[in-house]
């Protein structure tokens, strides 16, 4: 028996619970707007399936599962410190879920995945490893900062990075042995979880000893190569599905975190800047403002934690806030983003019940905090209550609540809605038909395979006019991208003789990228709204087909709007937040510049070193970057289509109508107007939500 069999079999199901988990409730209400847009959606697709037959039963359980499906993603990212994953387990209702100790080293983003129940308890885990690939990358060229090192000359960083990353790998072997090679591109799976476990996963332990040719302590055996965590958690009083995703920060030895958290942010539509009370926003924390600005504004939440160990919260958080702002201004972040306070400790004292353990500086920070708040209360609920609201978790909670019902959860709604009218139009429209023919005595003769031929052309001509409308605008991109880019060259190589010719060879010169950064999203804006101008007229085109296809099947006279989808929201271009050469001040520059002489030598070799550190950020976002916006748009379009066609196929297939659907038929008028009721919820629905 293997030791991953024997650590699985003594893994027990155990029901991790607080002492006060009604506090989780608070805070939630935030949720509610967008609770009762999903209930609402939930009644129609059940009105719906009721009164239809199985095509219309099968259109709404799938619409109802797309509905389940929903789960909003929130990346936390945040400073070394700053009380990052203290917070997100005790939004989980799990203080002590993710090791808050992790070793820099540590690369792994962790998303725990919360269901509505009763408790708060496991339900699963699944573990992935770097593939190869990856980790040849890691190996050979020490990652991003061996790569910067290297095309800058910096001949001692790129030695140091080297050795690190052998250091790094014996200890993974020596944890791993043989099985190290074989694990890279696998994964763990585990039906229940404890926080042993995840240890074993995320958090590095250098201190290990032998037993049978295993090491005895498994913490942090596998950290390593870790690169994905996904927790399963049932927890108590969350409303819907939603996900909380940790992630390992930046600045890190190889810049090997950074990429990693700049995936986990294009992967999510809420970010939330963990920053700590007494460092919050100092220029060592660049990196993460060069992360925020890539996102937009209202999908950026600030939570500055450890108010805890202020001496005087009150009076210093108006302080705070404004010094954020002006930060935030000054470096072109998202300076309209709502900037929270509170204390992960304070949140997690109030669920677990241990405010006598609490720290003596913490709690007279607390009890004056408390005062100036008016949250004061005698009875030890509502002392735990107000507890638990000053920590600011409810807070959070509820402005994340807005973000979700206005962003990512509110265009699933929409979306789903736009399918349950487009599938109660064209159940009506077949009844009106079916039913008048039948009241008639006439006979409904339909030509299935000319519909499916109909609609076999429109989606050819939608797909060949998109991808030559995608082409035509990133063609353009390309070249907003390339003049973006040699501007900065020629102004940057510019400012660089300025400073020569002004101060010589002596003194050392700096150059901001910001505004690089800035130009390269200004292109990616406007590629981004100009496909979805096209994507949205194309999309109009053949909903409008769509339309005819069923008049002419159905032999109406009358108009049919069949809605098209809003085109994909565009993931945030954050590759223009990484790290290159100009944004590293240290030694490595100045030796540099130092080695250069001659201001030709100069401007010629920094152009050739900038080139070549921003051209990778160029390629990511012609190719990959693009490339996603493409997988979207014909994803949209493919799906709209397939679902046009398995309604007005089904519904041809059995139109002729036999005596046994004499009955049904002649009580169109009615299902008629059950239909028509719920296409004016829906569309209700909608124009409150806009």
């Amino acid at each position: 028996m293997t030791l991953d069999e024997r650590a699985g079999i003594a893994l027990t199901a155990a029901r991790p619970r607080t002492a006060n988990p009604g506090l989780l409730a608070l805070g939630m209400d935030g949720f509610a707007g967008f609770m009762e847009r999903l209930d609402q959606m939930r009644r129609a697709l059940a009105d719906l399936a009721e009164i239809g037959d199985a095509t219309v039963v099968r259109g709404a359980a799938r619409l109802a599962a797309q509905l389940d499906m929903v789960e909003p993603s929130i990346t936390f990212i945040g400073q070394v410190k700053a009380g990052k994953t203290s917070l997100i387990n005790a939004m989980a209702g799990w203080p002590g879920l993710l090791p808050s100790d992790v070793n820099p080293w540590t690369s792994v983003v962790t998303s725990i995945h919360l269901s509505p129940a009763w408790s708060t308890a496991a339900a699963g885990a699944n573990f992935r490893f770097f593939d190869p690939q990856e980790w040849d990358r890691l190996i050979e060229k020490g990652g991003r900062m061996g790569e910067m090192a290297s095309r800058a000359g910096a001949e001692e960083e790129l030695e140091k990075v080297r050795r690190q990353v052998e250091r790094m790998r014996e200890k993974s072997k020596g944890r791993l042995g043989r099985r190290f090679e074989l694990l890279l591109g696998q994964e763990h799976r585990y039906g229940t979880f404890d926080e042993e476990l995840v240890e074993r996963y995320v958090c590095l332990g250098d201190d290990f000893e032998e037993d049978e040719g295993e090491p005895f302590d498994m913490r942090g055996r596998f950290a390593d190569i870790t690169k994905a965590a996904d927790l399963h958690v049932t927890h108590a009083n969350v409303p819907f599905k939603l996900c909380l995703r940790d992630t390992p920060g930046v600045n890190d030895t190889f810049l090997m975190r950074e990429q990693i958290t700049i995936g986990a942010i294009r992967d999510s539509r809420l970010c939330v800047l963990v920053l700590s009370a007494h460092q919050a926003l100092s220029s060592v924390d660049m990196a993460l403002i060069r992360l925020i600005s890539a996102v937009k504004a209202r999908e950026v939440v600030i939570f500055v934690n450890r108010i805890d160990e202020l001496p005087d919260p009150a009076s210093q958080i108006a302080e705070i806030r404004e010094s954020i702002r002006d930060t935030l201004k000054k470096h072109e972040g998202p300076a309209d983003a709502p900037i929270l306070f509170g204390s992960a400790v304070w949140g997690q004292h109030a669920l677990e019940g241990t405010l006598s353990q609490m720290s003596e500086a913490s709690r007279q920070a607390l009890l004056a905090y408390a005062r100036a708040e008016g949250a004061t209360g005698d009875a030890p609920q509502a002392a735990m209550d107000g507890i638990w609201t000053l920590s600011g978790i409810p807070a959070l909670y509820r402005a994340l609540g807005e973000r979700v019902a206005e962003g990512v959860g509110g265009e699933a709604i929409d979306r789903i809605a736009r399918s349950v009218g487009n599938l109660a139009r064209g159940v009506t429209a077949a009844q009106r038909s079916i039913g008048l023919a039948v009241a008639g005595g006439q006979a409904v003769t339909l030509d299935c395979a000319a519909i499916s031929r109909d609609l076999d052309q429109i989606e050819r001509r939608a797909t060949a006019l998109l991808e030559t409308a995608f082409a035509a605008q990133r063609a353009e991109f390309y070249i907003r991208l390339e003049r973006s880019h040699n501007n900065f060259l020629d102004r940057a190589t510019a400012a660089l003789i300025e400073h020569l010719e002004r101060h010589g060879e002596g003194t050392v010169w700096s150059y901001e990228p910001t505004g690089l950064r800035l130009l390269l999203r200004s292109a990616c804006q406007v590629f981004g709204k100009r496909i979805q101008d096209d994507a949205r007229a194309i999309l109009e085109t053949a909903a409008a087909e769509v339309a005819a296809t069923y008049r002419a099947a159905f032999g109406l006279t009358e108009a049919l709007a069949i809605e098209p989808p809003e085109p994909p929201r565009l993931n945030p271009p954050v590759a223009i937040a990484q790290t290159i050469a100009l944004d590293v001040k240290g030694t490595w520059w100045r030796r540099w510049w130092l080695r250069r002489k001659g201001y030709r030598s100069f401007a010629a070799e920094f152009n050739k070193m900038i080139r070549e550190e921003t051209s990778p950020i160029l390629d990511e976002l012609g190719h990959d970057h693009a490339e996603a916006i493409r997988t979207d748009l014909m994803r949209t379009l493919a799906g709209f289509l397939e679902e046009q066609r398995e309604i007005v196929t089904a519904l041809a297939e059995k139109a002729a109508p036999t005596a046994r659907d004499l009955g049904a038929a002649l009580g169109y008028q009615e299902r008629a107007e059950r239909l028509l009721a719920i296409e004016n919820t829906v569309a209700t629905m909608r124009q409150e939500a806009a």
